[in-house]
């Protein structure tokens, strides 16, 4: 219980349930008679609606297609991971020997998921309000620099564009290599015009690896 205590000290809420707030942190590995899935259902929900009230709001220009790629920006498994890390979440949670063994406290879909599921635990003890104000406390801490311009870029969608209207050709994107360990994978992708190399990018999926690659040819092109 105590080291609980340091979780809520960073979110600065204290649980008066705090067995919400162990739900909330358990793994399915632990092999419980609960876990934190009906919790990340629920967080999810919220953090969508934060999101979504937060931009309509901060964006108050942006048409809804843009609107909903702004939201899909921020509400996925990435940048809930990283606010979890920011919280040093993995080090809460509960999971079996064997998952944690296998990095299971650094994996991005855990990590993703205890942050939903410890929203949702705040909206189920404190209300939709205080779960929405830490959820945003916590947003704007990690992403300081929120802006549409940043946020709706897509250099892949960009890079075809460029590449159709004035060459006639697709960029093909080629997975040279997969490396590193399975919780925490690195791919190297190489993209091609013509069959000439353009540029070559590593990252830990595949599609940013693409974007990064997308983006390096639009910078040599001149398009960026």
């Amino acid at each position: 219980m105590a080291r609980l205590e340091l979780l809520e000290a960073k979110i600065d809420y204290k649980f008066k349930d705090k067995n919400l707030l162990i739900y909330a942190l358990t793994h399915k590995s632990a092999k419980k008679n609960y876990n934190n899935e009906r919790l990340e259902f629920l967080g999810d929900a919220v953090l969508d609606l934060v999101v979504g009230e937060y931009l309509f709001h901060k964006f108050k220009n942006e048409a809804e297609g843009d609107l909903s790629k702004l939201r899909a920006a921020l509400v996925n498994e990435k940048s809930f991971a990283k606010i979890a890390n920011s919280l040093h979440l993995g080090d809460f949670i509960f999971m079996s020997v064997a998952e944690e063994n296998n990095g299971g406290k650094n994996k991005p879909s855990i990590l993703s998921d205890a942050f939903e599921a410890l929203i949702g635990a705040l909206h189920l003890e404190a209300g939709f309000s205080q779960a929405k104000n830490i959820a945003l406390k916590l947003i704007e801490e990690n992403f300081p620099h929120i802006d549409a311009k940043n946020l709706l870029k897509d250099y892949k969608t960009k890079l075809q564009e460029i590449t159709q209207a004035k060459m006639g050709l697709t960029p093909e994107y080629e997975t040279l290599r997969a490396f590193g360990p399975d919780h925490q994978k690195s791919f190297e992708i190489a993209l091609n015009l013509e069959g000439k190399e353009m540029a070559r990018a590593i990252a830990n999926s595949k599609k940013e690896a693409q974007q990064m690659a997308a983006k390096i040819t639009l910078e040599k092109l001149g398009a960026l």
